[in-house]
């Protein structure tokens, strides 16, 4: 196992007493169809972790995590007043890095650097599994949804454009 991924589990374990079950895939996993199609599941079922930085350069300034379907696009605005915000971008590399710990593509949903709110797409709510990033794009792990919105601390909500 990559050593980043294995640096995830150690964390999940020690953390959140939760065992990933990660796998890699050396084709990646960057994308949610990557994904999917590595996984032999529904893109809707790949949970992408989207960091976003509301209200930039405001005293309100924050960033939150997006965990969203593979099947749908985050909308930066409804994520913007989720948090009491006005607006929101996507988050650059090296902000991504700096918040969560985790580089792009590899974003786990919950285990970040900082305390970060998160929101985890209502439309996951429909599967039994769903499958998220463990630490880099070639490593996936899958969880129930619920587990997901508990590990992660997150708010379910509809954040799809």
């Amino acid at each position: 196992m990559h050593s980043t991924a294995a640096q995830f589990a150690d964390r999940a374990r020690e953390e959140y007493g939760f065992e990933p079950e990660v796998t890699e895939f050396p084709e990646g996993t960057k994308t949610a169809a990557d994904a999917a199609a590595a996984i032999g599941c529904d893109v809707a079922q790949i949970g992408s972790s989207i960091v976003l930085v509301v209200d930039e350069g405001t005293d309100d300034e924050q960033v939150v995590v997006s965990v969203t379907s593979g099947a749908n696009r985050v909308d930066t605005a409804t994520l913007a007043r989720l948090v009491g915000g006005e607006t929101a971008r996507m988050a650059e590399p090296d902000e991504v890095k700096a918040a969560t710990g985790w580089s792009i593509g590899g974003v786990p949903p919950f285990a970040h650097e900082r305390d970060l709110q998160v929101f985890v797409d209502e439309t996951l709510q429909e599967f039994e599994t769903v499958w998220v990033a463990a630490g880099t794009p070639d490593a996936v792990f899958p969880v129930d949804p619920e587990r997901l919105v508990e590990l992660s601390g997150g708010t379910v909500a509809d954040v799809a454009e």
